[in-house]
């Protein structure tokens, strides 16, 4: 894995969306000094339907800062948007994308520690926050979705913190390839298996993953 660092760090709270007034939390503003990172994510970080966000398996979310400039191009006309917390993301990273990672790695930062579990699936709030109904098409078709962590470790972070890789347990399956599945679906039997049992997977991938193989098998 290249070196990789945290650009910045955001959470939000609650507030009004859209002309509709959505309850969202997808608005961020940026953090200085230490944030402490507990079990269901940064300290001061807000969801407003916990049935979709938040939770231990989407408790922090993770976005590649090098994706920006190809968001700029695909839409020039929002390309001022797209700086830190764009994605509604809590740590902007440095240094790393998708295909930099496998599921289930566990990145060391600051004093935390958080396993890669999940890829984002864009909801309309997306949308709402950038103005532009096409982003939500954008990021599935792009793979450029990032990714939630589990905290393993509770700590602190702040931005200029180093990530590091402490564990990669699924060396062999790349994260780019999860989102390809996730989105597309097309997953291998192989691949169906290995899902069913990956260590650092989120619950519901692994058990989406069982109930395929199963009507397979029938």
């Amino acid at each position: 894995m290249t070196a990789a660092s945290i650009l910045s760090v955001q959470t939000g709270a609650i507030a009004p969306l859209g002309p509709d007034h959505v309850p969202s939390a997808i608005v961020k503003q940026a953090r200085h000094g230490a944030v402490a990172v507990g079990m269901l994510g940064l300290e001061g970080d807000q969801q407003a339907d916990l049935s979709v966000h938040g939770g231990e398996e989407k408790a922090v979310y993770g976005y590649g800062a090098t994706h920006f400039p190809a968001w700029a191009q695909a839409f020039p006309e929002k390309a001022g948007q797209f700086v830190p917390g764009a994605m509604g993301e809590n740590l902007t990273i440095m240094g790393l994308v998708e295909a930099d990672i496998c599921p289930g790695d566990i990145h060391a930062i600051g004093s935390a520690l958080l396993q890669v579990c999940q890829p984002r699936q864009p909801c309309f709030k997306f949308a709402l926050k950038l103005g532009e109904p096409r982003v939500v098409k954008h990021m599935v078709q792009s793979g450029q979705s990032g990714w939630y962590y589990r905290v393993l470790k509770a700590g602190a972070l702040t931005a200029g913190d180093a990530l590091t890789l402490a564990d990669r347990p699924n060396p062999d399956f790349s994260f780019a390839r999860l989102v390809e599945i996730v989105n597309f679906g097309g997953a291998s039997p192989d691949e169906l298996a290995r899902m069913a049992a990956m260590d650092g997977l989120a619950s519901q991938w692994r058990r989406k993953a069982r109930i395929a193989l199963q009507k397979g098998a029938g």
